[in-house]
C-alpha cells in the first residue's frame, strides 16, 4: 500500500446470515433435525463491492440511512469484522469509538477503565498513567464519579468518558460512530474543538454521523452509502445535498435507481 494512504479498501464485501425463526428454541431444533430440515436463514449483504482509498490527514464523513452498512464498514476497518470478499489495509495506529463504553468493565472505576483503554490502545502503563488526569479532566464528570464503578454512570457520563479516552490516545486513525452526540451542549462543543485540533494535527478521521452539519463542518470528503453500496463520494457539501434530496423525495438519482 502506498505510504500516503491511511486506509485502502479493495472490492470489499461483507455478508452474514440471520435466522428467520421468531423463536430459536431447542425444541424447534430437534423438530428440524427429525424432519431433516435446515433452519431458515436470510443472507444480508451489509457491504457490497466497495473500493476506496483514504489518504493520511483526511477527514472522511460517511452518511446514509439506517441499514446502509456504515457501522459494518467501520467495524471492518477496525479489524472487528472479517471481509467476506476483498481486503482492507490499514497503515497506522487506530483508536475507535464505535459504541459507548465498549471494552469498559462495569465493575471498575472510570479511572481504572481509562487505564484499560490506554493499554488496549498499545500504550505502556507509565504512558497511560501520565495521561489519566488529563483524560479525567476532559471528561469533566461530576465530583467523585471518576473513582466510582462505571455501572453507576448515566449514558451521558458513559459517553463523555468513552469519547475522552478515544481522542486522548493521539491515534494515527480515529474511527467515530455517532460519538460526537455524547454529552450535553457544553461537552459537545468541547468535543468539536478537540476534533478540530486533531484535524489540525493531520490525523486521519472517519466519522459516521446522522448530524449532517458535523460532516460539512469537520470533513474534507464524504461518501454516501445505501444498502451496502457506495453511491457517491466527493466534497461534503455536495454529498450532503444529494443525501438530503434523497431523504426529502425518497428516490435515488436515476443512475442508482435499481440499487
Amino acid at each position: 500500500m502506498p505510504e500516503e494512504l491511511a486506509v485502502r479498501i479493495e472490492d470489499l464485501s461483507i455478508t452474514y446470515k440471520v435466522s428467520l425463526e421468531s423463536k430459536r428454541t431447542f425444541k424447534n431444533a430437534l423438530m428440524r433435525a427429525s424432519l431433516r430440515q435446515d433452519a431458515k436463514m436470510r443472507t444480508i449483504e451489509a457491504v457490497k463491492h466497495m473500493t476506496l482509498d483514504i489518504p493520511h490527514g483526511s477527514v472522511l464523513g460517511i452518511v446514509g440511512s439506517n441499514g446502509a452498512g456504515k457501522s459494518t464498514l467501520m467495524r471492518c476497518i477496525a479489524g472487528i469484522l472479517t471481509p467476506t470478499q476483498g481486503r482492507v489495509a490499514v497503515n497506522g495506529k487506530i483508536s475507535t469509538l464505535l459504541a459507548l463504553g465498549v471494552g469498559f468493565n462495569p465493575a471498575l472505576s472510570g479511572r481504572d477503565n481509562i487505564i484499560l483503554g490506554g493499554l488496549a490502545s498499545g500504550l505502556s502503563k507509565d504512558e497511560i498513567e501520565n495521561k489519566t488526569d488529563e483524560i479525567a479532566k476532559f471528561a469533566d464528570l461530576p465530583d467523585g464519579f471518576i473513582d466510582l464503578p462505571v455501572r453507576t454512570y448515566s449514558s451521558g457520563m458513559y459517553g463523555r468518558l468513552s469519547f475522552s479516552v478515544a481522542v486522548s490516545m493521539t491515534p494515527d486513525i480515529l474511527l467515530l460512530d455517532e460519538a460526537l452526540s455524547a454529552g450535553d451542549a457544553a461537552f459537545k462543543e468541547k468535543s468539536f474543538e478537540r476534533m478540530r485540533q486533531l484535524c489540525a494535527e493531520a490525523r486521519t478521521i472517519l466519522i459516521v454521523s446522522h448530524a449532517l452539519a458535523t460532516v460539512t463542518d469537520l470533513c474534507d470528503k464524504a461518501i454516501w452509502m445505501h444498502k451496502g453500496a457506495m453511491l457517491d463520494q466527493g466534497k461534503p457539501d455536495k454529498i450532503v445535498d444529494e443525501y438530503l434530496k434523497f431523504l426529502n423525495v425518497g428516490t435515488l438519482p436515476s443512475s442508482y435507481e435499481d440499487m
